[in-house]
């Protein structure tokens, strides 16, 4: 993250720079994550796709077009404080098309991409009652205003300027397992529909609730979650 007071035409090289300092300081990350956040949670980390956000008092048009074109994940975000409130806008955001600002691809990019399965071949190995079912709950997420779909590795996410929602689907069960930005103290918990996901490592959303979709009536029985998680992203 990279964050300037007033309107800066250095901020995305800054965010870019340290992008690419990142991705040749692995070893010095992951031992700060297990110092500060404990070892499952840095073991958790996602290097296919590094996020750059930055934040300033305003961007100009060129500022939003030059994210276009950079091919990093990339998010241009305003802000307005007043007495007691902040707001946060997302004005711009580019789902990326390089995994190493290096051009190359990184040793744990690498390591990923010869993993067995991508969200994507689950997706496309999915019984056609499934894809339906996801392309249902694809319209839906994606039928409230300022949601965008980024489809990572392991999961497809559904965001504003954080999480809202994480997908999954399991083939040979015939389901969707959704993780939502929900506090599982506020919701009835029922056994094989939804958990706490409170001390269980998850990709893309910590904590929360996960939901399992496995029919149109589960989506609709989901519906409120999802609401919900949306209006707190």
């Amino acid at each position: 993250m990279e964050y300037k007071r007033n309107r800066d035409q250095n901020v995305i090289s800054q965010g870019l720079s340290y992008l690419w300092w990142l991705h040749d300081h692995h070893h010095e990350f992951e031992s700060l994550a297990r110092e500060k956040i404990g070892t499952r949670s840095a073991g958790e980390i996602d290097w296919s796709a590094p996020r750059i956000v930055c934040v300033a008092g305003a961007f100009t048009h060129h500022d939003t077009v030059a994210v276009e074109m950079i091919g990093h994940r990339i998010d241009l975000v305003t802000y307005r404080a007043f007495e007691d409130v902040l707001t946060l806008r997302l004005i711009a955001s580019a789902d990326g098309t390089r995994n190493s600002p290096r051009g190359g691809t990184s040793r744990s990019v690498r390591a990923a991409s010869a993993a067995p399965k991508s969200v994507r071949h689950y997706l496309d190995e999915s019984p056609k009652d499934l894809k339906e079912l996801y392309a249902d709950l694809d319209e839906l997420l994606l039928s409230h205003p300022g949601v965008r779909k980024e489809p990572q590795l392991h999961y497809i996410a559904y965001r504003r300027i954080n999480n809202v929602a994480t997908v999954r689907l399991q083939p040979r069960n015939r389901l969707l397992v959704v993780n939502l930005k929900v506090e599982p103290d506020t919701v009835e918990l029922h056994d094989g529909f939804s958990r706490d996901m409170r001390g269980v490592g998850v990709l893309g959303i910590r904590g929360g609730v996960e939901v399992r979709i496995g029919s149109r009536e589960d989506l609709v029985r989901a519906t409120d979650l999802i609401q919900r998680s949306i209006d707190a992203g």
